[in-house]
């Protein structure tokens, strides 16, 4: 019993719910409709984004144990040990690129072990070597877009959901330095190599501003690669980023203060949450 209510932890639960939830878009984006295959792709990503945490919580454990934000996982508080993590983390990684590979083919499947691989082998090293890492770790969270897509029958190089995908890779990099605004120091002491390294923080809040207003400019270009596009909905996701950039000049000219951090984490994840569900909204409605 202890080993289940350790599993949510070990695999990270909300953030293979966020994965899933950007290769669902893909999926509704190419398909335009809320269909049963959905649900095969829903627990195929599930599964392996869980597995792929539970295996990065695996290899960094020692590393968790010297953080306070960390320091309570399953790993390095002994609810779990590495042999068990690592099995769990197999079962869910081989479930889930079966379900991928059985019910969507060998495309989507290999985007799959691609991730797998990306992320805990590319990625995972590359915290420990550069202050940089979530430049190209950022590809992770797009490629789950890409699985939805070719999962629905797309062409994996099409230009929708290659911009779809982009805007994903854009928008994680701010997202991953706000969090060094507030936990820089502590993955420090943990021996990775963190933006405040080689940023100081002043300066950073400029370059997170700089790569949001990046990010905003990639979602307004989304629009204009659909197969079908309305005037309203471009005003929509145009009056969305206004608010957007409004929230992230105050983090940027502002002092880097603890309630200040929140707002600003939370609203970079609403406002990619409801730019997904703008996009599963108006595929739905108009094909």
């Amino acid at each position: 019993m202890n080993i289940l209510n350790s599993i949510p932890a070990l695999i990270k639960y909300k953030v293979s719910i966020a994965v899933t939830f950007t290769a669902i878009t893909g999926y509704i984006v190419y398909t335009g409709s809320f269909d049963f295959p959905l649900i095969y792709l829903v627990l195929g990503v599930f599964f392996l984004a869980s597995g792929s945490s539970a295996l990065n919580e695996c290899q960094e454990s020692k590393y968790d144990a010297k953080m306070p934000r960390t320091m309570n996982r399953p790993i390095p508080t002994g609810k779990l040990s590495l042999s068990q993590a690592l099995v769990i983390s197999t079962l869910f990684c081989l479930l889930g690129l079966f379900i991928l590979y059985s019910s969507f083919g060998k495309v989507t499947a290999l985007l799959g072990v691609l991730n797998l691989v990306w992320y805990n082998l590319i990625y995972t090293y590359l915290k420990r070597v550069t202050s940089f890492a979530v430049v190209p770790g950022s590809l992770v969270g797009a490629i789950p877009a890409l699985m939805g897509w070719t999962a629905g029958g797309g062409y994996v190089f099409e230009t929708t959901i290659i911009f779809i995908a982009f805007y994903l890779f854009i928008w994680q990099i701010p997202h991953f330095w706000l969090l060094m605004l507030k936990y820089g120091k502590e993955y420090e002491d943990a021996g990775f190599k963190t933006i405040n390294q080689a940023v100081h923080p002043q300066n950073l809040k400029l370059v997170i501003f700089a790569w949001v207003i990046a990010t905003s400019f990639s979602s307004i270009i989304v629009p204009l690669f659909l197969v079908s596009i309305s005037f309203p909905f471009f005003l929509m996701i145009f009056v969305l980023n206004l608010g957007f950039i409004a929230i992230f000049t105050k983090l940027s000219f502002g002092n880097v203060a603890e309630l200040n951090f929140r707002k600003s984490f939370v609203s970079i994840n609403l406002y990619m949450m409801i730019f997904m569900i703008m996009l599963i909204a108006y595929h739905l409605y108009t094909t």
